[in-house]
């Protein structure tokens, strides 16, 4: 069993959520149970994924929670996007949201190839 909060990448992910929440907490009011719920799930299921996978044993389940995180930073981007579009955030806080997603994401990739069996 891993301490997820030992991983670069899970606080990032955190850091990342806690934006989130911050910025949509400016959208509009019609927009509570759609998009502001929406990404914030999707936020926080990036971290909550991998404190999830590390407490299993096998590090094939961890591979596959990361592959969930992965998937969801993949959401969380595309909304992220789409909330600038709609003008719910300004493009500064986008593009700044926009590299720690990269960022996280190659840090999945890497941690994935890391985490295989015989790094196969």
């Amino acid at each position: 069993m891993k301490d997820y909060r030992n991983l670069i990448v899970w606080q990032k992910a955190h850091q990342l959520t806690l934006s989130i929440y911050e910025l949509s907490k400016k959208f509009p009011a019609e927009e509570k149970y759609g998009l502001v719920s929406q990404i914030r799930r999707a936020s926080y299921s990036i971290p909550t994924n991998m404190a999830e996978g590390s407490g299993h044993h096998s590090n094939d389940q961890f591979v596959r929670y990361l592959h969930i995180a992965a998937g969801s930073a993949n959401e969380t981007e595309y909304l992220l996007l789409l909330s600038k579009d709609l003008n719910f955030i300004r493009q500064e806080n986008y593009e700044i949201a926009f590299q720690l997603i990269t960022e996280i994401k190659k840090m999945l990739v890497s941690l994935i190839a890391k985490s295989k069996p015989n790094n196969s």
